[in-house]
């Protein structure tokens, strides 16, 4: 590691701590040449897909974006923010489990629409009318009668 000093190459580790929820290590260090103290932070990075969206093009994945959309449905609703976080962390680990290098964002919509399945009915609906780009009114009952009748399968 490098001095943000003196820039010299030499440091040595003086203290390693776990931070956070233990996905994160906080390491003090110490430089060999100018003495120097100073903190760094490691956490384990992992490559994610990139998204192939609907007019074919190719953005990088990003997890505020994730985050802001599933809360974005969720807004005035009773729902903890360690369930989102829960609902969030499973949504990841879907992405790094598919072993893909892209994936095209109606899955990961069909994903996020799952998960507010499970956390809040409302935000589901506020989330598939976006998503779905429902038209009218018609098009939420739909999607309504597939809420109160899983196991029947209704038109569209």
């Amino acid at each position: 590691m490098q001095c943000p000093f003196c820039r010299a190459d030499d440091t040595k580790v003086i203290d390693s701590r776990l931070v956070g929820e233990g996905d994160q290590i906080r390491r003090r260090r110490e430089c060999i040449n100018c003495a120097e103290r100073f903190t760094t932070y490691e956490t384990i990075e992992l490559s994610l897909p990139r998204l192939i969206k609907r007019d074919g093009s190719c953005v990088q994945f990003r997890e505020d974006k994730l985050r802001g959309g599933i809360l974005r449905a969720l807004e005035k609703r009773p729902v903890r923010t360690d369930l989102v976080d829960a609902a969030v962390s499973r949504i990841l680990n879907r992405l790094r489990a598919s072993g893909e290098r892209e994936i095209e964002t109606k899955v990961l919509g069909e994903w996020v629409m799952a998960e507010l399945r499970a956390l809040d009915e409302i935000a589901y609906v506020r989330f598939a009318s976006v998503y779905r780009r429902f038209q009218d009114i018609d098009e939420f009952q739909v999607e309504i009668a597939r809420l109160k009748n899983p196991s029947e399968h209704v038109d569209e």
